[in-house]
């Protein structure tokens, strides 16, 4: 049965753990939703790969529970489990044929050959192995090895969920592509619970319906594309998504302006209302959403052009102002009429700035 999955649990390697620097997974509480495809994202040594070998039952969390269905599962095996993992490496068996690969775990649960072979076919298909069935798997190239690893993952009917770490590192860049788009279109299919953990942020938007954004052990946000790109809960998510990030400014909120550098913005009343009295006050705006102009315009700061760099469908263009570098990205013809050293003024505050405090978003 398709497993809705539920953490409420920290997790350390020391033995008597003092603080949070001890914690490869501070405390957390979280939810799977069975059928839901999610990524956990975040760079080497946030913690996901502690997640998912604690959902999987490879780690047992050192403190609190994992549930499958609302039924405790904190003691279990991945077998007990009936949990499907596919690795960063091909996990298969040369001597075997890519078809025997496939069948292997499915021969394993005694189901009958005709099932196998029906599957088999199906699962095949699907990752586009069907002309390789025959090969022996020894004579091929990475590339093929992993996806056949991915079908050993994917060709069992009833896991409750399917886990993958990093699963496309040796893939070809281009096949990798491919492979997301595909691995999306399963999922869609099969209904299953996946959960995949990567550090690259393309697979994770593409892939996943929800994403997990982890940093020193902490799950930050939890959320669509949409979601994480437009309002970033945690200046590091805003730093992590987006190439590139989310420009940061630090600020002061007084009588109804925001002071950045020597500069001071008019803001709405009801913004200024929530952001008076805050401390560690820092504007966050995408490079996407800030406009350039030659004359100083409301919401906008002085700035000194320092390059810009043509990357073909847009440029990006990077600025000096005196609270810090902005970088702004532009349609390519936009971004070249501006000239290195120039004074120009980047509208910074509108309908997608956002305000942390203490790296927490407020408004």
């Amino acid at each position: 049965m398709v497993a809705q999955i539920e953490l409420d649990l920290a997790h350390s390697y020391r033995a008597n753990p003092q603080q949070d620097t001890d914690y490869a997974l501070l405390p957390l509480q979280m939810t799977f939703k069975a059928g839901g495809a999610y990524a956990l994202l975040g760079p080497s040594g946030c913690g996901k790969t502690t997640m998912l070998n604690i959902i999987s039952g490879l780690v047992k969390p050192s403190q609190g529970r994992v549930t499958f269905n609302g039924e405790e599962v904190t003691g279990l095996t991945p077998q007990q489990r009936n949990i499907a993992q596919v690795f960063q490496f091909p996990v298969i068996y040369d001597t075997m044929t890519v078809a025997e690969n496939l069948a292997f775990p499915l021969q394993n649960r005694q189901m009958p050959r005709e099932q196998i072979k029906k599957r088999v076919g199906q699962i095949a298909e699907m990752l586009e192995l069907n002309g390789q069935l025959n090969q022996r798997a020894a004579g091929l190239s990475a590339d093929a090895k992993q996806k056949i690893s991915l079908g050993r993952g994917l060709v069992r009917p009833d896991v409750a969920a399917i886990l993958f770490d990093e699963p496309l590192t040796v893939i070809d860049p281009h096949l990798k592509w491919q492979l997301r788009r595909k691995l999306k279109q399963i999922h869609q299919e099969l209904k299953h619970t996946l959960i995949y953990v990567t550090h690259d942020q393309v697979e994770a938007l593409t892939f996943a319906q929800e994403v997990v954004v982890m940093t020193r052990g902490r799950a930050v946000q939890v959320g669509s594309a949409e979601a994480l790109f437009e309002r970033p809960a945690h200046t590091f998510v805003g730093h992590f998504i987006g190439s590139p990030g989310m420009n940061f400014l630090p600020a002061v909120c007084t009588a109804q302006t925001l002071q950045i550098g020597a500069s001071r913005l008019a803001l709405p009343p009801a913004l200024a209302q929530k952001l008076t009295g805050t401390t560690a006050l820092q504007l966050g705006v995408r490079p996407e959403y800030i406009s350039v102009h030659a004359q100083p315009v409301a919401g906008s700061l002085p700035v000194q052009v320092m390059r810009w760099q043509d990357l073909g469908t847009s440029g990006l263009l990077t600025v000096q102002a005196d609270a810090g570098t902005v970088r702004v990205r532009l349609a390519g013809s936009q971004a070249s009429q501006w000239q290195v050293g120039q004074t120009v003024h980047v509208e910074v505050i509108g309908t997608h700035s956002c305000f942390y405090e203490n790296e927490e978003w407020i408004a």
